[in-house]
């Protein structure tokens, strides 16, 4: 039997304990926030459905974004015992200069509708955190105003070859001139993908005022506050603002760019290059033969080709053919550290993050990117410790098993 007694006043008072009510309400937001569904949620609460549907979103039924989220979810981790993981070191050597961490910011368009802050914002936490920032040709802030905000940090600058060409080549010469160390030209957007919310939404650049917009906004009245007194929401890069987003892209867009065009950059450009979109093995050995310094396995986070395979998949047969011969890099679906560590332990030499990073901005603005940056770093240490790994450099494919549920149907050959 248990001996009860009638606790003493003072033992209550010792167990109760009282938090100072703090003004600051972002603060205590992010702080409660452990993960980036997390901010998500944050973020859906204080973002007009439009805007945070276009970072929420993708192409036409989303297959490709859930399928490349639910790939992270099916590893399992194998780790092993009896080492000492006091330190763990998370840094990384990639595309010619250090990283702080195995991940950096995606590219992402638009991006002062989700916040205002924007671009500035993720350039300066990533500046502080160590990490490289990679401004969009769609961005928001312009390339000499990104580097104002990262002057000692790395930048680089994801190149959409348009129709007009000189357009494209007068970014490039801009982004060298401003130091950007690193070209992303991006391969995977021919013409725009089907982005359906988007559609639904009536979403526009500028957005439009309608009693649809309003009712909206009744709820979320600081979004509108910024929006409406800060600076004009322009394409830093584009002259052509007015539009829904299909729109813009189909006009900025040029299907017809093929290897010239790349070669074409490669001569223009004085730093690394890598290329943005690559989706099957054959096209990244074709891009290591002609001396890429990097690629991107990317689907555009779901957001083009609807069904497109998912990148994680992709990674261990591209690693096994051309990983001594150029850097890889993973996005698309990373939500967690531990998605980072899985990528790296199969080939990756560094991951991105674009949905993570808006998710964070549109939840505290630069607090928010440093939060998201924060708790990303914490996961990737974290499950480094528990795997009992000390350094990127030891991890391996042995580290992780990706438990497949879509499997290629075998095909049949015709009998003769």
């Amino acid at each position: 039997m248990v001996q009860r007694q009638v606790p003493k006043p003072s033992e209550i008072f010792e167990l109760v304990k009282f938090r100072k009510p703090s003004l600051d309400l972002t603060g205590s937001r992010l702080e409660q926030a452990q993960t980036v569904e997390d901010l998500r949620r944050i973020a859906k609460r204080r973002t007009p459905s439009a805007a945070f549907d276009y970072t929420d979103g993708a192409a036409d039924g989303e297959v490709s974004l859930a399928r490349a989220r639910q790939a992270f979810q099916n590893v399992e981790f194998h780790p092993g015992v009896l080492t000492d993981v006091t330190n763990v070191d998370t840094t990384v050597e990639i595309f010619g200069g250090p990283s702080a961490q195995p991940f950096g910011i995606a590219p992402t368009g638009f991006t002062r509708l989700m916040q205002t802050e924007g671009e500035s914002a993720g350039a300066g936490a990533a500046g502080v955190a160590g990490i490289p920032f990679t401004l969009s040709t769609l961005g928001t802030t312009s390339i000499e105003d990104v580097r104002a905000a990262n002057p000692d940090g790395r930048n680089w600058f994801q190149l959409y070859v348009m129709r007009d060409r000189s357009i494209s080549y007068g970014l490039v010469e801009r982004a060298a001139e401003a130091g950007f160390d690193t070209l992303m030209f991006t391969v995977d957007t021919p013409v725009a993908g089907a982005r359906l919310r988007d559609k639904r939404n009536g979403f526009s650049i500028p957005p439009q005022l309608t009693a649809r917009t309003v009712l909206d906004a009744i709820p979320r009245p600081w979004w509108w506050w910024d929006f409406l007194t800060t600076p004009k929401l322009e394409f830093a890069s584009l002259s052509t603002t007015g539009g829904t987003v299909g729109e813009l892209l189909n006009s900025a867009m040029d299907p017809s760019i093929d290897f010239d065009d790349l070669r074409e950059i490669r001569e223009m450009w004085p730093g690394k290059l890598a290329v943005k979109g690559v989706q099957t093995v054959a096209d990244a050995v074709k891009l290591a033969e002609f001396g890429v310094d990097g690629i991107i396995l990317s689907n555009h986070g779901g957001r083009q080709l609807d069904r497109a395979p998912v990148p994680f998949h992709l990674l261990p047969d591209v690693a096994r053919e051309v990983g001594g011969d150029v850097e890889i890099v993973v996005d698309t679906g990373i939500m967690n550290g531990a998605d980072v560590v899985a990528s790296l332990a199969l080939g990756a030499d560094f991951t991105m993050v674009g949905r993570a990073y808006l998710y964070g901005l549109m939840a505290g603005g630069r607090r928010g990117v440093d939060r998201m940056i924060d708790m990303l770093s914490e996961q990737v240490a974290r499950t480094m410790r528990l795997l009992q790994v000390g350094s990127v450099a030891e991890l391996n494919p042995d580290h992780v098993t990706q438990l497949r549920e879509l499997l290629p149907v075998e095909r049949r050959r015709p009998q003769s």
